[in-house]
Formats: structure tokens, C-alpha cells, sequence
């Protein structure tokens, strides 16, 4: 093996070892691999995008513990640290909104923290999730710190979606792309579901473990459930006994469960907040709740109007005699029967009819009239 190889196999290895999943994606191992070698430089900003559920947010993880490693007093106890979110020089922020994210949650915690030395490190890392969501004032308010970051700040944002991420903050990183997992891949992971329907929990998940996961657990399977017969309902023309009261409740818990969880999280904080600044501290944890509750609830019926959407695909890949393009796969007995007498134009405006509804979720319409107009649209164009 010649000197070049080796080095070349030796970054790969160091990378491998403090990023764990990096093998999976080639173009990120190429960029973050070398700002972890010794006397390496890591950018200022990196933009971490690709589809969700790629592994994007474990490796920058990763990458902020690397980072933070120098200059620690113990540098053994900072990866655990990281993972457990209790690093002083790390801040890991969410979107606080139902559908974006706000000034305030980037404000006091990333630009103004910015300027601020490093307690423990000789770094600052701040990862930003879903910048994709950032309203315009907290755009604005975060491109100085982009144009200008002190020497000891490094900022990583996740995307799952690139193209909507302003483009005056995508020019100011250095651009890591994450690729799909393939579906073998993730069925092979997956806990709770085997054979066909693992690859078909896989499949239908389009390269987001997360999803994949979520869909073979109960959970999942209540929600395909109640997403097939949404959509079969409206193909047979029985809408009448509103199918899509099931998904709703679903959604419903998924909020409900969101809110139980920050109520928790609040209790836990509240302890540690001042007397006189308790009253302000839960009425916007109160705030936050109601907007963690909404957005769990979203994206819940997005899911299950995804999977609507690509069951009316799989009948459109059986009417076109394309089975083997077929993502439910542990279905095709119900699928080949709602594909019978059958034309790909109608479907195709099906799908067009269900991909609106889920962008409208995003608006802030009424849920439940949503879903009833699209089941009743569905049914007047394709029921038998």
C-alpha cells in the first residue's frame, strides 16, 4: 500500500472512530473527516442536509464532542457529556413554533452566548436544528454571527430540506451532505417488524430511519392502519362513516403525549428558576407547550397523509404494471384489489389532491375540515 493510501486510510479511520455511521455517507466524511486530523482547521459554520432520518443530527453530535474535546480539562468525559446535553459549551436548539423557527430561540442562546468565552473548551459549538424554519427576523439576527464569528465559535445547522434555508445563511457554511440510507439498510436495523413488513415499514419511510422506526412500532401500526382505511374508504365511496375521525385521535395523542412530556420538563426547571421570576418561567413554558403540542399533532397527520398519498401511489404502480415498485409491500393483496378497473390519471390526480392537504396543514387550518374535504374530493374522483 503506497504512503498516500495509508494516510488516506488512517483519516478514514479517525473519522470512523469519533463519528460513528460517517462510512454511510462519502461526501460528509470527506469534509468533517480532515477538521478532526491534528493540526486540522474546522469551519466556522458547517450545513449539515439531506433527507431526515439520515443520521444528521447523531453525527453532528458527534462532531460538536470532537470539537469540544480541545482544550478540556478531561477530555474523557466529554462525549458522554455531549450526549446528555450537560456540556456548558454546547447549545443544541429546536424550534420553539408550531411551524418556524423564532427570534427568541436564537437570540440569547446563539448570538448573543457567541461572544462569550468558552467555560470549560477552548471552543463553543451551537447546533442549530430546522434552520430551514427560520422566519426572517431570526435570519437576520443570526447573519452576523455567520459573517463574523469569534475565533473560538463553531455553528452547525441541519436541514432536511436545503432548498427552503435562506440563501444568504447557506452561502456563509460549508456544505456537508447526508445521502438517503437505502431501504435494505434501514429494514435490517429495525427493531419490532421483520420480514415483509419490515421492508415494507422501510420503504414506505423513503430513506428516514426515524419514520421507519415509528411506523414498525404500535404506534406506526395504528397509523398505517388508520391511513389505509382513509384512503380505501374514500376508493370504495364509503366515506360515510368519517374514516378520518381515526386519524385525528391519532394525532390528538401524539399531542397530548408531546405536551405530558414538556410539562415534565418544565416541572423538572422550574426548580431551579428564581421566586420572582417563576410566574413569567411557566407562562412561557405555557406558551411553549401549546406550540410543541401543535407541531407534535402536524406532523403526526402529515405522516398519515403521506402514507395515504403513497398508497394511491403503490395502486397507480400496479395499474401501470410496475409491482415491483411497490413500497407496501406487506399489502399487496389490498392494493392489487383497489387497483382493479382502475386508470393512472385519476390516481395521479388523487395524489396531487392529498399532497396539497398536507401543505395546507401547515397554515393553521382546521384539522378536521381538512380531512373531510379531502376525503369527500377523493371519493368524487376515484370511488367506483
Amino acid at each position: 500500500m503506497s504512503v498516500t493510501a495509508q494516510s488516506e486510510e488512517s483519516r478514514s479511520d479517525g473519522a470512523r472512530g469519533r463519528l460513528p455511521g460517517i462510512d454511510a455517507h462519502p461526501h460528509a466524511r470527506a469534509v468533517l473527516g480532515p477538521a478532526l486530523e491534528q493540526g486540522g482547521h474546522p469551519s466556522h459554520a458547517y450545513l449539515f442536509h439531506g433527507p431526515p432520518g439520515t443520521g444528521k443530527r447523531t453525527i453532528a453530535r458527534a462532531f460538536a464532542a470532537a470539537l469540544l474535546t480541545e482544550g478540556a480539562r478531561n477530555p474523557a468525559t466529554v462525549a458522554e457529556r455531549v450526549e446528555r446535553d450537560c456540556h456548558p459549551d454546547l447549545t443544541w436548539v429546536v424550534p420553539s413554533g408550531a411551524a418556524e423557527m423564532l427570534v427568541a430561540d436564537i437570540e440569547q442562546p446563539v448570538v448573543a452566548a457567541a461572544t462569550r468565552t468558552p467555560f470549560e473548551s477552548a471552543r463553543r459549538v451551537f447546533v442549530i436544528e430546522a434552520v430551514d424554519a427560520m422566519n426572517d427576523q431570526a435570519a437576520n439576527r443570526m447573519l452576523k454571527t455567520l459573517e463574523e464569528p469569534p475565533a473560538f465559535a463553531h455553528l452547525l445547522l441541519i436541514t432536511d430540506r436545503r432548498e427552503d434555508v435562506m440563501a444568504t445563511i447557506a452561502s456563509r457554511c460549508q456544505q456537508v451532505r447526508f445521502d438517503p440510507l437505502p431501504s435494505a439498510v434501514i429494514a435490517e436495523r429495525l427493531e419490532g417488524a421483520q420480514g415483509e413488513r419490515a421492508r415494507a415499514c422501510a420503504r414506505l419511510a423513503l430513506g428516514d430511519a426515524r419514520v421507519a422506526a415509528r411506523l414498525a412500532g404500535e404506534e406506526g401500526t395504528a397509523l398505517r392502519a388508520s391511513a389505509e382505511d382513509f384512503v380505501r374508504a374514500a376508493l370504495a365511496g364509503s366515506t360515510g362513516g368519517r374514516p378520518w375521525m381515526g386519524l385525528l385521535e391519532l394525532s390528538r395523542t401524539a399531542g397530548a403525549g408531546a405536551g405530558e412530556a414538556a410539562q415534565a420538563r418544565m416541572a423538572g426547571e422550574l426548580e431551579l428558576v428564581p421566586s420572582k421570576e417563576r410566574k413569567r418561567y411557566e407562562r412561557e413554558g405555557l406558551e411553549a407547550r401549546r406550540r410543541g403540542e401543535r407541531r407534535a399533532r402536524t406532523q403526526t397527520l402529515d405522516l398519515a397523509l403521506r402514507l395515504a398519498e403513497l398508497w394511491l401511489r403503490d395502486v397507480l404502480c400496479i395499474c401501470e404494471g410496475a409491482t415491483e415498485l411497490v413500497f407496501a409491500v406487506d399489502r399487496l393483496g389490498e392494493l392489487e384489489r383497489d387497483a382493479e378497473g382502475r386508470g393512472g390519471v385519476r390516481l395521479r390526480e388523487g395524489i396531487e389532491l392529498v399532497a396539497a392537504a398536507r401543505l395546507s396543514l401547515g397554515l393553521n387550518v382546521s384539522e378536521e375540515l381538512a380531512l373531510e374535504a379531502l376525503a369527500y374530493r377523493l371519493q368524487a374522483l376515484l370511488a367506483d
